[in-house]
């Protein structure tokens, strides 16, 4: 079975609440009739109900069972413009409430920070900051976390694999790379996955010298020394590698004999968002893979962005993952 599957199979009967603030983007309104047929994700669009109403028809849309909220007329709108206040923490007046909360992201992020619903995926028409902004600001991080990172399921018939930072932090030290390493493992565990995670670079276990090499090095310690003292059974992290030791076994044979990762990671930490953005893509693009996410780690409660060129498919599959977020 697929990731995908395993996780309907999973979600089935649960009828998690996502929001899909983009209601009026033709993909998303598309994907949010398909996930309302399931029993597995209950939408919640947010949009103007006319416009909405006016493109479900051009389309020849049914969404007579789908829940469309207007964040401007919306009755909820008081309630989350004082919870807005009152989280933001004198950081907003009520006046700058009530214009922020016009923003579908910012409405969407405060009906999940108010339990209203579970999750949130975005960006079909809005940037990854848009999307992100909001729930750093409202939903924040899990204790212990210091950094959001951004991870993508790289997914070919019933190859899976995860690779990560490709969306969120331009430059990373050491420790941020340790820390994405473990919680990239946590995120594996979470979907089925027996985490191997490599930490890559240009070099393998020492084949060059520079600043660069260093600092992954140093974070694999870093590391590991976090997997021992969580106490994270079944989770294995080891580098620094070069993509090729990573991922062939007889590469690593040659490159790496001693190493914890023989060539079967199926966890990548890239040293930095650059390396992140330009390998899934190439995997995606060359290698035919299909790139789902970014999906962000660290979160209190699940927010998902989506790329602005995404298909149906891809709102309708990273809202299958945020649902499986919240059953962690």
């Amino acid at each position: 079975m697929s990731l995908l599957d395993v996780l309907q199979e999973k979600l089935s009967g649960k009828n998690v609440k996502i929001v899909l603030p983009e209601g009026e983007d033709e993909r998303v309104l598309t994907a949010a009739t398909q996930l309302q047929s399931t029993d597995y994700v209950t939408p919640v669009l947010l949009g103007n109900e006319t416009n909405v109403n006016a493109l479900a028809k051009d389309k020849g849309l049914d969404i007579s069972n789908l829940e469309i909220i207007d964040p401007e007329t919306s009755e909820l709108k008081q309630e989350l413009v004082t919870a807005f206040v009152e989280r933001r923490k004198g950081k907003a007046t009520e006046a700058q409430a009530q214009e922020m909360l016009k923003d579908v992201n910012y409405f969407g992020t405060m009906l999940v920070y108010t339990g209203k619903a579970e999750g949130l995926v975005s960006g079909a028409a809005h940037s990854t900051g848009d999307t992100v902004r909001p729930a750093l600001q409202i939903i924040k991080t899990k204790p212990g976390v210091t950094k959001t990172s951004g991870i993508f399921f790289m997914i070919k018939g019933e190859e899976q694999y995860i690779f990560g930072d490709c969306a969120i932090n331009p430059t990373l030290e050491a420790q941020d790379l340790a820390e994405i390493a473990v919680e990239s493992a946590k995120s594996a565990q979470s979907f089925g996955m027996s985490p191997r995670v490599a930490m890559l670079s240009f070099s393998t276990k020492g084949s060059a010298k520079s600043d660069d090499v260093e600092k992954v090095s140093n974070a694999v310690a870093l590391a590991q020394e976090k997997v021992e003292t969580d106490q994270l059974k079944d989770v294995v992290i080891d580098g620094e590698f070069q993509f090729d030791a990573a991922i062939v076994p007889e590469v690593a044979k040659k490159k790496a004999p001693d190493a914890q990762i023989q060539g079967d990671a199926n966890v990548f930490i890239f040293p930095s968002l650059e390396a992140g953005n330009i390998g899934y893509k190439i995997a995606q693009r060359l290698g035919g893979y299909d790139a789902v996410g970014p999906v962000l780690q660290g979160l209190n409660s699940p927010v998902n962005d989506l790329s602005r060129g995404c298909s149906i498919e891809d709102v309708y599959n990273l809202s299958i993952i945020t649902a499986a977020q919240t059953l962690q």
